[in-house]
């Protein structure tokens, strides 16, 4: 009998296709043309040095090369992954780069390159001072189908002395070596030998890994409140034939093998009764990239007294011109990951917790103190404003999140058609004051484009942040309304500087982008989802 673990199940990541053609290449033959290649490089998400991904082939003489040799990697939106494409003139049978002439170099990242129209990238080779490069980019689609599925059952086995049974179902994936992996659970149907479950969607790569052939086992528990839930039976099946919807082939005897062992009359335990089953192409985060979404990145930062005083070295804003501190840090290690996928790179940045000059305390200020246009170019934009602004503000309080939170919704509220999804990333060091109005925005907010991302600094308490990020349990607003998904991740900067990282800076940062940005993609998606919103085509985006 296999427990289920919620969370345990594999996703495969993301795996793109790259491809890449030049124009007009630097001729290094002298009785004929070049023969190129292109070399890709990326980066390592942890010692963020360059390795090579792969070679192209060599094409005979020719400056406007079509490689036909595709680069397929690993795509994390959480990460940073830097790109170079190199071309060489083949010269030599060596396999050393240096034995070859060097045509020139073109460098992006990943993010770019998704989010760019088209998912391609046009641009001059550098270091030659001739030739241009193409670069596209797809998603391999191995299997992105989803199936929805229903069950019911029919005379199931009594369990419980004082009433009825409470049946549950584990869905399991065999694997390669005839294991088997939990990726499903339904809800508990109370008291009940004919449940009727609730209809499940998941994806037919968790479910078979894109073989609809692959065994399908179905576990048919009666659930006790103290975790030893009765077995009641089971059955194997697959996609292929589970997808023939209801029929006389899709009704299952549930078989406990040790009540079989013993019972010479021995039918079974009851049935399972497939009433309906529909297979549907999913849509990814690269599909609403690619058909035009914008991804729009806003930047909170705390300015309670709380932080200390910016002038001593003892202060959370204290500038040490030697390394950033842990506001910059953090904005760093986020901005620099989305602002690739922003075309403008134009981030509204506001402040909380501030005295202003006029003496008012405001919980949602521009930080470049311009209402009308706070908007920063690009992270060091985003870090000459924080900068600046620090001399020209009385850090004061409370730690209010709600207005900000609020400001933020405001804009996505305008844009609910999936064209844009907003990213607020609050920077804070002390616990919240206005506990109650934050958890309404965040209710609120659950139902926009929106996620939140929660960065504690300092050495602080975050109990409450904790609350917010409702890993367990959906938030409830002051009138009781449930909160429609999981929009906030929180995490203290603490976690990621010293230890393992030491003090490598960079290394923290990078660490911290992987843990607050990995749940942005499946953000986006149960917004999309929810409200039924079906990525652009390229055509449809405007995408030549």
């Amino acid at each position: 009998m296999n427990t289920f673990q919620p969370g345990t199940a594999s996703i495969p990541s993301s795996k793109v296709e790259i491809s890449v053609s030049c124009r007009n290449l630097k001729d290094k033959d002298t009785f004929s043309k070049s023969d190129p290649m292109c070399v890709l490089q990326m980066s390592d998400s942890k010692t963020r040095q360059m390795h090579e991904v792969g070679r192209t082939e060599m094409i005979k003489d020719s400056l406007n090369p079509d490689f036909v040799k595709k680069f397929i990697i690993d795509y994390f939106f959480e990460e940073r992954q830097l790109l170079t494409f190199s071309i060489y003139d083949v010269d030599s049978p060596s396999q050393q780069l240096d034995r070859q002439d060097y045509l020139g170099k073109f460098e992006c990242s990943l993010g770019e390159l998704v989010s760019s129209p088209g998912s391609k990238m046009e641009g001059p080779l550098k270091g030659c001072g001739q030739g241009t490069i193409v670069v596209r980019c797809e998603e391999v689609s191995a299997t992105k189908d989803e199936v929805t599925l229903q069950l019911r059952a029919t005379k199931l086995d009594k369990k419980d002395f004082f009433g009825k049974s409470d049946p549950f179902l584990l869905i399991h994936r065999a694997n390669e070596d005839m294991s088997f992996t939990v990726v499903h659970k339904t809800e508990v149907v109370r008291n009940n030998l004919n449940p009727t479950w609730k209809p499940f969607t998941i994806s037919v790569q968790a479910l078979c890994n894109g073989d609809y052939d692959r065994s399908v086992q179905v576990e048919c528990f009666d659930w006790d409140s103290d975790g030893s839930h009765d077995f009641i039976g089971a059955f194997t099946t697959n996609l292929r034939q589970l997808s023939k919807g209801p029929c006389d082939s899709n009704v299952y005897p549930v078989i406990n093998p040790k009540k079989q062992a013993k019972k010479k009359n021995y039918k079974n335990s009851g049935e399972v009764h497939v009433m309906s089953c529909s297979i549907q192409q999913r849509q990814s985060f690269l599909d609403y990239l690619r058909g035009g979404m914008q991804m729009n990145f806003t930047v909170a930062i705390d300015f309670t007294a709380s932080n200390g005083n910016p002038s001593h070295p003892s202060s959370l804003h204290y500038m040490n011109p030697y390394q950033p501190n842990n506001y910059a840090a953090a904005i760093q290690a986020v901005g620099e990951i989305i602002q690739d996928y922003d075309t403008d790179k134009m981030f509204p940045v506001l402040g909380f917790g501030g005295k202003l000059s006029d003496g008012t305390v405001s919980h949602e200020f521009a930080v470049n103190f311009n209402p009308q246009n706070p908007y920063c170019q690009g992270v060091a934009g985003i870090l000459q404003a924080y900068q600046s602004a620090l001399p020209n503000i009385q850090l004061y309080g409370p730690t209010n999140f709600a207005p900000v939170i609020n400001h933020v919704a405001r804009f996505a509220t305008a844009t609910r058609d999936g064209s844009s999804y907003f990213v607020l990333l609050i920077i804070t060091d002390g616990e919240i004051t206005d506990m109650q109005q934050t958890k309404n925005a965040i209710v609120m907010a659950s139902r926009l484009p929106m996620s939140i991302i929660i960065v504690g600094v300092g050495n602080a308490e975050f109990d409450a942040m904790d609350i917010l990020d409702s890993d367990n349990c959906l938030l409830r607003d002051s009138n009781g309304q449930v909160a429609e998904r999981d929009i906030v991740q929180f995490v203290p900067f603490r976690d990621f500087v010293g230890g393992r990282y030491g003090t490598d800076i960079e290394a923290s940062k990078a660490a911290l982008a992987r843990e607050v940005l990995a749940e942005i993609p499946d953000q986006v998606l149960q917004y999309m989802r929810k409200y039924d919103i079906r990525a652009k085509t390229a055509s449809a985006a405007g995408v030549q």
